[in-house]
């Protein structure tokens, strides 16, 4: 077995290189995983721009990783040699903080984030903490299964923790990197799916995906779901603040706006939909690893699958870029020589 492994890290902010380094062993409650895949999220941007709170470099980015167990560290039993497992961003959190006590880990005030405050999957070997990780179906590919470990599970708690019901009018907002899946999840769930893009050459797109209707956003996309008589929920995925405001006077009375896109410029709103409808804007962020193996699991129970674009490790920093030019349809998935495609 070769002693060192390649990893991308980030040396300097906007510079992603190619280094090797020494394979680590896996301290105690730690796992080392052989990276098989993972995907390429825009959060990986703070990292590699170096602008994350509290980020120190050089740092491996990467938090939608996929590999297999290749060795455990004391007091580890969970997990067994050569199994598949998967690591999202939030990959361990403190116990100890006020969320952690109340149950609610995902919001932990201390946690090891994958690529962020421990190196994460850009590399072909990391290591990962053994509660912070999920088990990996044999039916998805390495590759397939990547995204789903944070747009998958972004997009799928969003909307089942979302109190809407089979039946009810939903729509997701903007068709990429989340809203691809959005969709999907939405209209396996049972919902009245509406996608809302941008052109109306996406309408195809958009209902091979499942949605019962499209509406182009240069159209008033708020009105059109006023029309339909109201949105219960819409998934706001997109990178546009100005667009996501302007979508909220278009739920029904009690309709809830969940943000789980991050746009750059501010999001804008009109106070009267809120207060006279009783309509709520709020945020939904990823989940536990418990959560990532439900939407891994639903995933495989109705056939769900990310639209992906594969490239080997060493093209990481062109993968990069790729995604950050809104190029990707729709989401960036590095393979390693561990087996990942």
């Amino acid at each position: 077995m070769a002693n060192t492994y390649k990893a991308v890290e980030v040396s300097e902010p906007g510079k992603l290189r190619v280094v090797e380094r020494p394979i680590p062993q896996p301290g105690a409650g730690q796992v080392r995983i052989r990276v098989e895949a993972c995907g390429i999220c825009h959060t990986d941007a703070a990292t590699v721009m170096g602008v994350y709170p509290g980020l120190t470099l050089p740092r491996v980015p990467g938090h939608e990783v996929v590999g297999r167990v290749d060795a455990l560290g004391s007091g580890v039993t969970r997990w067994k040699i050569g199994q598949r497992v998967g690591v999202g961003l939030i990959a361990g959190e403190d116990g100890v903080c006020e969320p952690c006590r109340r149950g609610d880990a995902v919001n932990c005030q201390n946690p090891v984030l994958s690529g962020v405050s421990a190196d994460g999957g850009y590399a072909e070997v990391m290591i990962a903490e053994a509660r912070g990780i999920a088990s990996v179906p044999d039916e998805l590919s390495s590759a397939e299964a990547a995204p789903l470990l944070c747009a998958g599970v972004t997009t799928y708690n969003a909307l089942r923790n979302a109190g809407v019901r089979g039946g009810d009018l939903v729509a997701v907002q903007s068709i990429g990197g989340l809203g691809h899946l959005g969709v999907q999840f939405a209209r396996h769930m049972g919902f009245r799916t509406v996608a809302i893009g941008r052109g109306r050459e996406k309408e195809k797109l958009a209902k091979d995906l499942g949605a019962h209707v499209y509406i182009d956003a240069a159209e008033d996309a708020a009105a059109v779901l006023q029309r339909m008589g109201g949105a219960r929920a819409i998934l706001a995925t997109g990178t546009s603040g100005a667009a996501m405001g302007a979508l909220v006077s278009g739920l029904g009375v009690r309709g809830k706006f969940i943000v789980v896109g991050v746009p750059q410029d501010q999001i804008q709103l009109n106070a009267f939909p809120l207060a006279f409808g009783g309509r709520s804007v709020y945020g939904s962020l990823t989940g536990t690893p418990i959560d990532s193996e439900d939407t891994l699991g639903f995933s495989v129970l109705e056939n769900i699958r990310p639209m992906i674009e594969t490239l080997p490790l060493e093209k990481a920093a062109a993968a990069y870029a790729r995604m950050m030019q809104g190029a990707a349809r729709f989401r960036m998935v590095l393979v390693t020589k561990n087996g990942g495609a």
